[in-house]
């Protein structure tokens, strides 16, 4: 059942087989990678191609050790004109890669169950929010003047609006006369509250304030 259906020879039905199958479990990859999350047109589109790029590159080589040495060199050079992608994008790409290699060694059912198993695994930690933030955590950013103490500064406010704060970075702007302070906040609403930001702009001096949620697209 899980044997190839490549012999000694590539048949055009055997390639024909393969490369359909890549390309189903290439846009089964992409949906999969679409799934509750942020992306562009450019990186689906490629991420669903890359197990029939891959499955034809694998039958190409077909065991000539050289030929694989130098396609080994030639993807190398890839990730010097790509732009860093999140950890999703990155294991996304990876399964992609190995759907590829299955398909291109004959390895049809392999394959395919393979990726039923990983997008079910993958689906049920997304469903479970399995090491997904608190619902309530932002990422703040207020900026003060230079002569402003920051230390301390707004204590008493996040014992009053938020569950926990965190000082993340200091960085100074505008040649040294202003501070931008950011600070992970768990709010105890889920809702950033209207006072809460007008208490902080009395502290500040009316500077900017910027609230949001934590990005979750971490580059590695």
């Amino acid at each position: 059942m899980l044997e190839s259906i490549i012999g000694t020879q590539i048949t055009l039905a055997a390639a024909g087989i393969c490369t359909a199958v890549s390309l189903a479990l290439g846009l089964g990859i992409a949906l999969l990678c679409m799934y509750k999350t942020r992306y562009t047109q450019s990186f689906i589109v490629t991420l669903a191609i890359i197990p029939a790029v891959v499955q034809m590159v694998i039958m190409l080589v077909n065991g000539n050790i050289g030929a694989g040495v130098a396609v080994a060199g030639a993807f190398s050079l890839v990730r010097f004109r790509s732009v860093p992608g999140t950890a999703r994008e990155i294991g996304m790409i990876f399964l992609a890669m190995a759907v590829g290699l299955a398909t291109g060694m004959g390895y049809v059912t392999l394959a395919v169950l393979f990726f039923l198993v990983m997008a079910a695994f993958v689906l049920t930690l997304s469903m479970l929010r399995f090491g997904a933030g608190q619902d309530g955590e932002r990422e703040l950013r207020i900026t003060i003047p230079e002569n402003l103490d920051y230390d301390g500064l707004f204590d008493d406010l996040f014992c009053r609006y938020t569950k926990s704060a965190q000082l993340e970075r200091v960085k100074t702007s505008n040649m040294g006369t202003l501070y931008e302070l950011d600070y992970r906040v768990v709010l105890r609403d889920e809702q950033v509250p209207k006072e809460f930001l007008d208490q902080l702009r009395c502290r500040n001096g009316n500077l900017n304030i910027v609230c949001g949620r934590v990005d979750s697209r971490e580059v590695l």
